[in-house]
């Protein structure tokens, strides 16, 4: 292959590749999309999109039909019910929550499952370094607004060992499976220790775990960014509540 023909089939692929990358982008947002329009979506939910940005998130992490997704700390399941549609009947999600959360959620887990509802869904109650879910499983690992959890003990209570829950998450992927992470962005000279106070950590502190465990980043956002948010202050603070910087991350196994 002459150099001129190299040049051209080089610029011809890359131009497939990104092809292929804006119609997933496309896909992801168009699957999150008809998963927020459903006419049975609980009405507390969508009042909540504008802050939550769930379009945004999941259009990020590359969302598919048919996906296994694990989403860990997954609440009272506000993305766990935007991703059971948006995975569809061909798609499985494994709601899992740390047995310590149970008074935090309330009934609330329950509600969202009645009458089987979301059938595709499977509720855990295990902590974040026990994760059910075999081997090389699962397409996606999703924790929103969680990784600090590791350094908090409700009542003294321990939710999973630092390397052992990314070692864990690393565990349960696929080969080329990816793991979102969002959470309130610390300072950096902050430590861990504002995990269970400030309920914030610094984005390097999951980098280094992510990637000690064989991660590689794939992609940052600042989508949920605010200059404003000083990052020494606790994350319930009126001053800041719901408006606090936080980071994305995706990354891959």
């Amino acid at each position: 292959m002459n150099i001129f023909r190299k040049l051209l089939f080089t610029s011809t692929v890359s131009s497939i590749l990104l092809a292929s990358a804006v119609a997933q982008a496309q896909t992801s947002a168009d699957l999150v999309q008809d998963s927020l329009d459903s006419g049975d979506r609980p009405s507390a939910d969508a009042a909540d999109d504008a802050r939550r940005m769930p379009l945004e998130v999941l259009a990020f992490a590359g969302i598919e039909e048919g996906m296994t997704i694990l989403e860990m700390e997954a609440g009272g399941g506000y993305y766990t019910e935007i991703m059971s549609r948006a995975v569809g009947a061909n798609g499985n999600i494994i709601m899992q929550n740390p047995p310590a959360f149970d008074g935090f959620n309330g009934e609330a887990v329950q509600a969202r499952l009645a009458d089987n509802r979301l059938s595709n869904v499977n509720f855990t109650r295990v902590n974040f370094d026990e994760l059910e879910a075999p081997n090389g499983s699962v397409d996606m690992v999703t924790w929103i607004l969680g990784p600090h959890e590791l350094w908090f003990e409700p009542g003294g209570q321990n939710l999973g060992d630092p390397e052992d829950t990314f070692s864990e998450i690393a565990r349960v992927l696929k080969p080329g499976g990816v793991f979102l992470a969002i959470d309130h962005d610390a300072q950096a000279d902050a430590g861990t220790a504002v995990g269970g106070t400030l309920h914030r950590i610094y984005e390097g502190v999951v980098s280094d775990l992510a990637e000690g465990a064989g991660l590689s980043l794939v992609r940052s956002s600042n989508l949920h960014s605010n200059e404003n948010d000083s990052l020494d202050i606790g994350v319930f603070d009126p001053a800041i509540q719901g408006k606090t910087d936080k980071f994305a991350l995706l990354y891959r196994k």
